[in-house]
C-alpha cells in the first residue's frame, strides 16, 4: 500500500485528481476517471457489479464502489497505473483483487471469485458487450461469466439469486447457454439449483432456459440419485460459503471440499493427467 505523496512524486507531481463537474459527487469523478485511466493505458476490463445488473435488467441499486473484472496480468498493469496517478492501492486482498482509492472512493479490479472457480480470462473481454457506464464507452462483463461468478454467493448475509433470476428473465433468450452450461460443467448441480429457483419465481417464463438444458441436469439429477452416496466424507460447502462450513471441517470430521476441489482443478489443468476425481 502506497499514500498519495509517494504516488505522486512517483508520477512526477502532477496533480492527478478527478475532474469533477459541477454538482456531481466525488464518487462518480473517481468512478469516470478510472475508466479513462485505463483506457488511455490500453489495459482490456470489462465493467460488472451494480452497472453490468444495470445495463441488462434496467434495475438500478446503489453501489458503494466499481466493479472492474480483469485477467491477473492485466490487473497488475492497472495497479501500477492508478499508483502512478496518485491512487492508494491494496494489491492481492483476500487473493482475488487489487484496490484502488481515491480518497473515500473505491475501484476493485477482481481477476478470481473469492473461492477461486470463476477466474477471469480471455472470454470476459471476447464476449463483453459494447455499451456506455458514467458517459463512457466500455465493455461490459458477459451476462454469462456475470451469472457464473455470482451462483456460488450463498453466504448468510448474502445471497444473489434474486439478482441471478433478474438476469435469466432480461436476457435468458439471447444467452449463450452452452457456453454457461461448460462453465459449470464441474458444478452442475449449482446451475440446476439456481434454475430450479428461476422456474419458481416466474413460471410463465420457464422457456427463457432451453428445454434441452434443463432435461440433460435433470438426467444427471437421476443418475446422481441412483449412484448414491461418493465415497469418503466430503463436504463442499465452503465453495458455497466459507465461514458458513468452516465447523463442518474444523468439528465435524468431513474432508474439505475447498481444498480438495482446488486440488482436483489443478490436476485437470495438467498434460496427460486423469479426469478429476468424482468419487
Amino acid at each position: 500500500m502506497q499514500g498519495h505523496d509517494s504516488n505522486l512524486a512517483k508520477a512526477g507531481g502532477a496533480e492527478t485528481r478527478p475532474a469533477q463537474a459541477p454538482g456531481e459527487p466525488a464518487d462518480l469523478a473517481a468512478r469516470i476517471r478510472a475508466l479513462q485511466l485505463l483506457r488511455e493505458a490500453g489495459v482490456p476490463f470489462v465493467v460488472g457489479g451494480a452497472y453490468a445488473y444495470t445495463h441488462y435488467t434496467g434495475l438500478q441499486r446503489e453501489t458503494k464502489d466499481l466493479d472492474l473484472f480483469l485477467r491477473k496480468a492485466d490487473a497488475d498493469r492497472a495497479i501500477d497505473v492508478f499508483e502512478a496517478n496518485g491512487w492508494r492501492t491494496e494489491r492481492n486482498t483476500h487473493g482475488w483483487l487489487h484496490k484502488a482509492f481515491w480518497d473515500d472512493s473505491l475501484v476493485d479490479f477482481i481477476f478470481s471469485a473469492g473461492n477461486g472457480i470463476a477466474q477471469v480470462d480471455d472470454a470476459w473481454v471476447e464476449h463483453g458487450v459494447e455499451g456506455e457506464v458514467l458517459g463512457q464507452r466500455c465493455l461490459i462483463s458477459p451476462v454469462e461469466e456475470i451469472i457464473w461468478s455470482k451462483a456460488f454467493v450463498l453466504e448468510r448475509e448474502r445471497f444473489d439469486g434474486t439478482e441471478l433470476n433478474h438476469l435469466i428473465l432480461a436476457a435468458g433468450e439471447r444467452m449463450d447457454w452452452n457456453r454457461l452450461f461448460q462453465r459449470f460443467e464441474r458444478y452442475w448441480e449449482v446451475l440446476l439449483g439456481h434454475l430450479m429457483f428461476f422456474r419458481f419465481a416466474y413460471p410463465s417464463d420457464r422457456e427463457r432456459v432451453p428445454a434441452w438444458l434443463m432435461w440433460g441436469l435433470l438426467s444427471r439429477a437421476f443418475d446422481s440419485v441412483r449412484g448414491g452416496n461418493w465415497s469418503g466424507k466430503l463436504c463442499r460447502g465452503r465453495l458455497l460459503s466459507q465461514p458458513g462450513y468452516q465447523i463442518d471441517v474444523d468439528e465435524w470430521g468431513y474432508e474439505d471440499g475447498l481444498t480438495w476441489d482446488e486440488q482436483q482443478r489443478a490436476r485437470a489443468a495438467l498434460p496427460h493427467e486423469s479426469p478429476p476425481d468424482e468419487r
